[in-house]
């Protein structure tokens, strides 16, 4: 059984005593401690030991959970800072003693795999850097890190021969740190140029899989004619990062006595096959919506993982950050809800600033400041408490599931580039799916995303679809196209008698016309139990119904279910935050029902000013609302403060 732990149950950190945490065996697997982590920006400098230790003391002292040990540029990007080599014989002792300092304190400890985001370095040859078609001179540098302002390449992260080389190289640097405690290596979103990535074989291997070159549509492999070879491009793209890149981090982590946490957000791959693959699935707010999290959570789901981490309040009122050192907890905390009500369930601030003893005058500019002189400061503790607290409760059992919804692939990588609107300077392509949510037919559900690779798997029983643990009344399809592997799979699914509601009837994807496609389109059309709507035998009503239903999560134990409804300001907020957003002096009255054991039950939700609610059901329709209470401070409001 593959071990799996998020950065907040990694050994010492599962226990608050330092002699339960001393007693752990290494890599032993527990959930009980949903304190938060922060990243922890190492700035390349001279790092003194008093420093390292004086600091995980204070962050202790405010109910952090953990650290994560990032490696970026020197302060204020100084060019000619001194600094302790990288990966040198110095740093490696350095970054040791953090770790076994954290184990004594009963601190979780884990480490970014390389410095700054996308893996590489200037140890990185020609040969193995990243590739675009066309460009033989192509290099994209990896800035401002460690080695600056030298920049290094960064990784062809389509070659397993590349980064085997390069995990070489930072496994022996960092293999001395993960001994102890289990830690978490951390792969940050993807941050690669990914417009007609190429790699060394990357023509060969496609005529292979798909009997044609892509060559000759390369140069405008994102014009509107070129669907069908746009499609299969992508698809070798996605089986290429996979299998060459994401699959190998996490057997190299393994290899090393590590756990596995990766952000696959960005990345040009099948998402949910991404997350599925590692230990802890990460997800990211404010740069990417919160909501973006339900394919994360559903990924977790899914392949089992009872951790979805998500790094937070990243650059939370714009780029890269606005208001440092005067962010507002309680606009913090509507973020925070926001990511546990769709999914998340351990919160990873970023972040904290390394700064010596005695000092908080130096900043990370895309975050908020977790830092002595903050504003945050005096807060961490009960805000701290307050998410730990919705925290563990989240990771109880399983995710609760009724409808399985397939997710739009293949729309993504056919449609090429989003339209001007909806781009980003980070982000151009349709394939990272930043905007893809579930349908509003489906509210008051608490559907999961499904892609192929699930649907091949699942097996029917009594008209359900079942994936070991889970369990789905249905499936919910509303695309333009899909591959005739997965179209397959709805169609076998669907003769053992699983209720698949297919709002409309989608194209073939692919450039290659295959016969078995049309054959299945046509027996699916023809079967009683593909309907149109949702409605008929085989479909369950919502877990919750009612009017304005606010945003949420459900896990389910053996005992009943537990729901986390978001404060209805939560609900579908987007980046940037303004300031003060969350400021209310009203309160939200909801009146809904929750259908679960049989039971129809009635529930006047009351929400006051800044809070969330929890509520436990029994399967004989028993509900208890548990004690989640936090009020910020007041916040300030600053009208059209990002404009």
């Amino acid at each position: 059984m593959i071990l799996l732990a998020s950065a907040a149950i990694i050994a010492g950190s599962c226990s608050h005593t330092d002699k339960e945490s001393a007693s752990l065996e290494t890599g032993e697997y527990r959930v009980n401690d949903g304190r938060p982590y922060t990243r922890w920006w190492w700035f390349a400098g001279r790092i003194q030991k008093k420093d390292i230790k004086n600091q995980l003391d204070w962050l202790k002292q405010k109910h952090f959970g953990g650290v994560e040990v990032a490696f970026i540029y020197p302060v204020n990007r100084d060019p000619d800072a001194e600094r302790i080599p990288w990966l040198s014989k110095e740093w490696t002792e350095l970054v040791s003693y953090t770790k076994k300092y954290c184990d004594s304190i009963g601190f979780g400890c884990d480490f970014t795999f390389g410095t700054l985001w996308p893996f590489g370095g200037t140890f990185v040859h020609d040969s193995d850097r990243t590739k675009i078609f066309g460009d033989s001179l192509f290099r994209q540098p990896l800035r401002l890190s460690w080695t600056h302002p030298d920049t290094g390449n960064v990784l062809d992260h389509m070659s397993k021969g590349a980064f085997d080389r390069y995990a070489l190289v930072m496994g022996k640097a960092l293999q001395p740190a993960l001994e102890g405690s289990k830690s978490a290596l951390f792969c940050d979103s993807w941050e690669v140029e990914t417009k007609r990535i190429w790699t060394g074989d990357f023509g060969l291997r496609f005529k292979e899989k798909f009997g044609y070159h892509v060559e000759p549509y390369m140069d405008t492999i994102y014009a509107a004619g070129n669907a069908g070879p746009r499609y299969d491009y992508m698809k070798l793209v996605s089986e290429l990062v996979l299998h060459n890149f994401f699959i190998p981090f996490h057997e190299k982590c393994h290899e090393l006595g590590a756990f596995s946490r990766v952000q696959c957000a960005g990345s040009p791959t099948d998402i949910i096959a991404a997350y599925s693959v590692v230990d802890i699935p990460e997800t990211e707010a404010m740069l990417y919506n919160p909501n973006y999290s339900q394919i994360v959570a559903s990924a977790a789901a899914l392949a089992n993982k009872p951790v979805v981490s998500a790094e937070t309040f990243t650059c939370l009122y714009g780029w890269p950050a606005r208001y440092i050192r005067r962010e507002q907890t309680a606009d913090l905390k509507l973020v925070a809800d926001a990511l546990f009500a769709n999914g998340a369930n351990h919160i990873i601030w970023h972040g904290t600033p390394f700064n010596p003893s005695g000092v908080d005058t130096v900043f990370f500019y895309a975050s908020v400041h977790v830092g002595t002189r903050g504003s945050l400061s005096e807060d961490l503790i009960p805000f701290n408490t307050y998410m730990e607290k919705v925290a563990n409760e989240m990771r109880k059992g399983r995710s609760y599931t009724d409808i399985a919804v397939y997710i739009p692939q293949e729309d993504a990588w056919i449609a090429g580039e989003y339209p001007p609107e909806k781009q980003l300077p980070w982000a151009w392509g349709e394939y990272e799916m930043r905007y893809v949510t579930f349908p509003d037919e489906l509210k008051g559900y608490h559907p999961l995303w499904i892609n192929k690779d699930y649907l091949k798997k699942g097996i029917v029983k009594n008209n359900e679809l079942v994936l070991d643990e889970l369990t789905f009344n249905a499936l919910y399809i509303d695309v333009e196209y899909m591959d005739t592997e997965a179209l397959s799979a709805v169609y076998e699914l669907a003769l053992r008698g699983l209720p698949v509601c297919m709002k409309r009837i989608p194209m073939q994807a692919g450039h290659i016309h295959d016969e078995k496609f049309t054959e299945h389109l046509d027996g699916l059309k023809a079967l009683p139990n593909v309907i149109r709507e949702m409605s008929g035998p085989g479909i369950p009503l919502p877990l919750i119904g009612g009017k304005d239903i606010p945003e949420f999560w459900c896990r389910q134990t053996e005992e009943g279910i537990s729901v986390f409804l978001s404060n209805p300001l939560a609900t579908g907020i987007t980046y940037p935050l303004q300031y003060g957003q969350s400021l209310s002096d009203s309160v939200c009255r909801r009146d809904i029902w929750v259908n679960f054991g049989g039971n129809r039950i009635p529930l006047d939700l009351i929400f006051e000013p800044f809070q969330s609610l929890m509520i436990k059901v029994d399967a004989k329709g028993m509900v208890q609302f548990q004690d989640i209470y936090y009020r910020p401070p007041l916040p300030q409001k600053i009208n059209g403060s990002n404009s």
